[in-house]
């Protein structure tokens, strides 16, 4: 009952999400088409549900190669891969919305863990890539609220490779927040993360999530 309700919540979210957006969208189309590349939508392959793949869709706000470029699957803070107008779409989350796509297809859902690469995946123990997508991965989630700004995070290290950093405290630590969210997943805990979700959008240095979910895993940065 609980993954019917969900899927057609995810269903009617996205289409009426389509709706409220394409008015927005369209002076975003026609500013990426006319500046950096001409580059509208990107496109990657990311895992999904039982670890099976699809293709994910994204405003286009990076170099085209840029997986070739600088610190490839990881993005920095300044990162000079990064278009102008890339920054502001990357800061406000829009650069997200297009994902709206894979929802109503069911690629992912609104809430779940955030469907990775397969660099970034490898990076989990083998009992996190095991578990993580037994459910679908989602547009939001424990995992993408706290790392909300994980550029910065990551770019603060300096002492550190990124990619070492990444495998040896941020992998590690989403893989217990996804685990978290699994043992207590619920259509409630949904509409929470949700809410939190804009919330940490709006205010970025909030730590409200501390608050109503105490039992969380303990912070690893």
């Amino acid at each position: 009952m609980y993954n019917f309700t969900k899927r057609l919540l995810d269903i009617v979210a996205s289409i009426a999400a389509l709706i409220i957006l394409l008015p927005f969208f369209i002076p975003i189309i026609i500013i990426l088409k006319f500046t950096a590349e001409g580059e509208v939508f990107y496109f990657q392959e990311r895992i999904g549900i039982n670890n099976s793949r699809f293709q994910i869709w994204k405003f286009a706000t990076m170099l085209k190669n840029s997986m070739d470029m600088g610190s490839g699957s990881i993005t920095l803070q300044n990162d000079f891969r990064v278009t102008k107008i890339g920054v502001f779409l990357r800061k406000t989350k829009i650069n997200e919305l297009p994902q709206i796509i894979n929802i109503l297809k069911g690629d992912i859902s609104l809430v779940g863990p955030r469907p990775l690469v397969d660099k970034t995946f490898s990076a989990y123990n083998e009992k996190v890539q095991s578990k993580i997508y037994n459910v679908k991965p989602g547009l939001t989630g424990i995992g993408s609220i706290i790392f909300r700004d994980e550029e910065s995070i990551i770019s603060a290290v300096t002492d550190e490779d990124p990619h070492g950093f990444y495998k040896r405290v941020t992998a590690p630590y989403k893989g217990e927040l996804e685990m978290w969210y699994q043992d207590h997943r619920s259509l409630y805990l949904d509409f929470q993360l949700i809410f939190m979700t804009a919330w940490v959008i709006l205010f970025p240095e909030t730590r409200l999530y501390e608050k109503w979910f105490k039992d969380l895993p303990k912070r690893k940065f």
